[in-house]
């Protein structure tokens, strides 16, 4: 169990080994519950990886689940204070909800991140003038102060994409995307000469899913799969709802999203056609 990562995935990590344990020992969730006089949910969400755990919980927990040796015992309260710490997002908590917290902490640790979008640029490949018009249109009333702090961390988001070990992101776009001129034509031009920019870093690639594919596997269901570098961390599907977030990691679900993965790639143009595309879209509205 080791804790070279973000406090996510180190949550994540804990908590699938508490269950692991939990189950092992033929302990059900009811007991846990009694011993930390909690409630089923809280449990759940300990082992889910949406909650840090308490050290002396783990504690009671290894007691409970028959775990006497001094070494294991002390790596899973070693990774219980590892998963408290604050990540580097936690300056910008006054305007990040708390589950795009989560999105935000497996984001950082991820070493794929593959991303359809229907309807807009992805957040890691936006501008600042893009992202201010579409986190204004999300949020009519926001304080102009707190667009501009969605806008930074956005931006600070983005930086892991030219650092050292930086993620394998590939996005794929549907066509409308480049078409919907957010913030105006001048804006939308400078976003779409970005994208051309950024798919010459060796680990992005741009693909646009065109119209005349016709229908196609990911019409209504934008999404980002997230893969790890430690093979004990499973990958997480990432679905974004207005209020609120889903994340899917079952089996059964990872392979459903990288199938539709793969139907939506069979779809799209090659990487340096979609680039032609977006040149061409970004030549017409001069």
């Amino acid at each position: 169990m080791g804790t070279n990562s973000g406090p996510t995935v180190r949550r994540r990590r804990l908590g699938a080994e508490l269950r692991r344990l939990r189950e092992g020992a033929g302990v059900s969730v009811e007991q846990a519950c009694e011993l930390l006089r909690c409630s089923v949910s809280k449990i759940s969400r300990m082992e889910n990886g949406r909650v840090p755990v308490r050290t002396r919980d783990v504690h009671d927990l290894l007691q409970l689940y028959g775990v006497t040796d001094d070494a294991q015992r002390e790596a899973f309260l070693a990774l219980a204070r590892e998963s408290r710490k604050r990540g580097w997002w936690h300056t910008y908590h006054d305007v990040v909800p708390p589950w795009f917290e989560i999105y935000i902490g497996l984001e950082g640790d991820a070493s794929s991140i593959s991303v359809y979008e229907a309807q807009l640029v992805h957040g890691l490949l936006q501008t600042a003038e893009y992202a201010r018009h579409v986190i204004r249109a999300d949020n009519p009333e926001i304080a102009d102060e707190d667009v501009e702090r969605r806008v930074a961390l956005r931006l600070d988001r983005q930086n892991r994409l030219t650092h050292e070990s930086p993620p394998r992101l590939w996005v794929v776009l549907d066509e409308a995307v480049l078409h919907r001129p957010v913030g105006g034509t001048a804006v939308m031009r400078v976003q779409l000469e970005h994208l051309i920019k950024r798919a010459e870093l060796p680990n992005v690639t741009i693909q646009v899913v065109p119209f005349t594919a016709g229908a196609h596997a990911g019409m209504g269901s934008t999404f980002a799969i997230l893969g790890f570098p430690d093979p004990t961390d499973h990958d997480v599907v990432y679905i974004e709802e207005a209020t609120g977030s889903l994340y899917l990691e079952r089996a059964a679900e990872i392979r459903h999203y990288r199938l539709k993965t793969d139907y939506l790639l069979a779809a799209a143009l090659r990487p340096d056609q979609s680039l032609e595309m977006i040149a061409r879209v970004t030549e017409e509205m001069k």
